[in-house]
């Protein structure tokens, strides 16, 4: 795999604004990020470096629940990164340049101020109490190919924060959900969103090598796997299949956490992923 051509978008804005977009040109601001994702009930979260924006930029990033897209790559192709809300933002000087830093945090705005209501005669499937909670959320919601949903059978209103009802939904059909690059996912417990398999190996970019991990569980004791780093593809994330195909272990397993590191003027732009042993 190439390791050449690095690309960035990065867009900023508030919901429904025109905000501002950076990353094109021969020269682009000088970036730096690292973005964390893992298969866990907290909200991902990302640090974002950039250098020599315009006080027009920054008093974009300053306005409340000010969302950030950023995608990454190589030439023309630049997977999603990560989309969030700014937490955080302060700028200062660098030597001669300006440099701001940024905390963001996935699906802040729609856990902290959806509140729904719900009502139901009769039968109600917990596919439909999701949906319908989403839609109110304003999020698209994505459902794992083997998802399954039970009947609520005596009716069911509700009206408080989503979380609660989206827990209760999920409880009642044995799944789990999450909120990624705002979108809703919901799957079984330990399981993938889809059936497809990304290759990692030497010649799909993977670099190093890889490392031999336990990890604990309350739930099934301990889970074995192993943590890679491979050149940055943002396209593999949480809960996807990888086959790993190294010399030292092959196999199929799931991406449990990953980490994107990036900077176009630096020597990162890789992930760093935990995958471990498909149940």
């Amino acid at each position: 795999m190439q390791n050449w051509d690095r690309q960035y978008r990065f867009s900023a804005g508030q919901a429904g604004s025109t905000g501002f977009e950076i990353g094109q040109g021969s020269r682009p601001l000088h970036i730096s990020f690292s973005v964390e994702r893992a298969d866990t009930d907290s909200a991902n979260t990302a640090k974002v470096s950039l250098w020599n924006l315009s006080p027009e930029h920054l008093a974009e990033l300053n306005k409340d629940d000010c969302v950030v897209v950023l995608k990454a790559g190589y030439g023309s192709v630049m997977p999603l990164v990560f989309t969030g809300v700014v937490t955080f933002a302060s700028t200062k000087f660098d030597g001669s340049d300006m440099l701001t830093e940024i905390e963001l945090v996935d699906n802040r705005i729609e856990l902290r101020d959806t509140y729904v209501s719900v009502g139901y005669d009769g039968v109600v499937n917990c596919k439909t109490l999701i949906q319908d909670v989403a839609d109110q959320m304003g999020v698209t919601v994505s459902f794992s190919y083997n998802a399954e949903f039970k009947d609520i059978p005596n009716g069911f209103s509700y009206v408080g924060p989503a979380a609660n009802v989206l827990t209760k939904a999920c409880d009642t059909s044995g799944l789990v959900w999450s909120i990624n690059n705002g979108v809703l996912q919901v799957k079984k417990p330990k399981d993938t969103m889809s059936r497809e398999v990304y290759e990692l190996s030497a010649q799909t970019g993977l670099v190093n090598t890889p490392t031999r991990v336990q990890i604990s569980d309350e739930a099934d004791g301990y889970e074995y796997g192993w943590d890679v780093e491979f050149l940055m593809n943002a396209a593999i994330t949480v809960d996807d299949y990888v086959y790993l195909n190294s010399k030292q272990v092959k196999g199929y397993f799931r991406v449990y956490s990953i980490t994107i590191d990036g900077d176009n003027y630096g020597s990162s732009w890789t992930c760093t992923a935990r995958l471990l042993e498909v149940s």
